[in-house]
């Protein structure tokens, strides 16, 4: 199965919880905000989603 990765950049305050609880390190840090570098290896898991206390990532199935 394939997975969009959407990180809402204006909810993100640069935590950090998604980029070190990813198994698959779908996420980086980019000037202080979350950003999807490789949304092909994302699992579907929402580990990162459920981390996100600003709801700043959305995990839909393509």
């Amino acid at each position: 199965m394939a997975y969009t990765v959407i990180v809402d950049t204006d909810k993100c305050v640069g935590c950090g919880e998604c980029v070190d609880i990813c198994p698959v390190s779908v996420y980086e840090m980019t000037d202080g905000k979350c950003d999807v570098v490789a949304a092909e290896e994302c699992l579907g898991c929402e580990s990162c989603t459920g981390v996100c206390e600003h709801d700043a990532i959305v995990i839909e199935e393509v």
